[in-house]
């Protein structure tokens, strides 16, 4: 009996000891995870604090802040947002692209877009500025999209103001300029006519007078253009001799096809704006050939054109003041063609608005409204900017 248990006795420290190695295992792989565990719990309340801290940051932010998700789930809509655009409820767990789709047209244009791009609207008889932001963020490693719209009619009407100081001080120099050489030379001219010897300079000194004359009228001109521009007197377009005309002036364009439903508009008011857009962006270094014009009619009648460029596009500061008198980023510009062309559309009831163009370039949108004015629902829908709810 002895001799087996001998056997068998090595055998059972063994597994003793084996057991005892797995239970000290075991009980490390314990701890480590109760490690792991604590060290998650720290992580995610961190995660949780910072969340908290940044809804509160969004929820005092005057910009309107919407946050939703790939399918246009809205998992987020700050204060400013709920009264801008939801009229004081809270959105999530609706639908932003659904509720999008079926929003006025304005609206819709201006919030659908990749780009920043400012848009402006009359909010019960007062116009009203606004610069939209769409930013893709990840959020658990899934694509979201947070739309940021700020409100800037007061900076746009302070800018306007310093624009008009601007214009009196720009004028004034301008005239001075002209009238300072013109009663000089006038003053010299009087003398040469009372020395013979001196007449054949006569007419230098009065082609002078009169370039210097010609250059104060084409820019007095300019700038009185914005004060008598006529009422526009819009009527049904048909596209064909319209855009033959443009192509005809821009061949390289890429100008579309046109449309067989009829605009309604002043087609030569409007043709002026569209050769103003192609002008600037061939200006901005865009050539001929890389710029494409769009244009739709859609079934309320309202014209849409777009012109897309490959130019040097827009920054910040000029999306916000591109269409402000005088706000020019070239190096002999006046500043007062966007504006003139804003004023035309205005005066026909429709928006014009600016963008980067994705890849780059800009993009310059008119909208004009048919015929048909729009029903009492829709208007109230865009006077203050609500999305439809559906």
């Amino acid at each position: 009996m002895s001799e087996p248990l001998t056997m068998i006795l090595p055998a059972v420290v063994t597994a003793v000891l084996g057991a005892v190695a797995a239970l000290g295992v075991a009980r490390r792989a314990r701890v480590r995870e109760r490690a792991l565990e604590s060290e998650l719990a720290q992580l995610r309340a961190g995660v949780a604090e910072h969340e908290e801290i940044a809804k509160r940051a969004a929820d005092a932010n005057p910009d309107a802040v919407v946050l939703f998700d790939e399918l246009g789930g809205i998992l987020y809509a700050n204060p400013s947002a709920r009264e801008l655009f939801f009229e004081g409820e809270a959105p999530e767990g609706k639908n932003f692209l659904r509720l999008l789709a079926s929003a006025p047209e304005p609206l819709r244009e201006a919030l659908s877009g990749e780009t920043e791009r400012l848009f402006t609207v009359d909010l019960e008889g007062q116009r009203e500025t606004y610069h939209v932001c769409r930013c893709p963020v990840a959020m658990r490693g899934e694509p979201h999209t947070m739309l940021i719209v700020k409100l800037l009619t007061k900076e746009v009407s302070r800018r306007e103001v310093d624009t008009l100081k601007n214009v009196v001080r720009v004028v004034s120099h301008e005239v001075n300029n002209s009238l300072a050489p013109i009663t000089s030379l006038v003053s010299s001219a009087r003398l040469m006519l009372d020395r013979p010897e001196h007449l054949p300079k006569l007419g230098s000194a009065l082609d002078t007078i009169e370039e210097r004359a010609r250059h104060l009228q084409s820019f007095l001109e300019g700038y009185a253009g914005l004060a008598r521009l006529p009422l526009p007197r819009p009527s049904a377009v048909s596209f064909g001799p319209l855009l033959e005309h443009l192509r005809s002036l821009y061949p390289g364009v890429r100008w579309p096809e046109a449309p067989e439903k009829s605009g309604y508009f002043d087609a030569a008011q409007i043709e002026q704006v569209l050769i103003n857009v192609v002008k600037n962006a061939v200006e901005a270094g865009s050539s001929a050939e890389s710029i494409e014009v769009s244009l739709g009619v859609d079934a309320s009648g309202t014209t849409r054109f777009e012109v897309a460029d490959r130019g040097r596009g827009l920054s910040s500061e000029a999306l916000e003041s591109a269409l402000l008198p005088l706000y020019t980023t070239k190096e002999k510009g006046s500043g007062i063609g966007l504006t003139i062309c804003r004023e035309i559309v205005d005066a026909h009831g429709g928006s014009l608005s600016l963008a980067n163009r994705e890849g780059g370039g800009a993009v310059v949108t008119l909208l004009l409204p048919g015929k048909k004015k729009p029903d009492a629902a829709t208007q109230r829908s865009r006077t203050r900017l609500t999305l439809s709810r559906t």
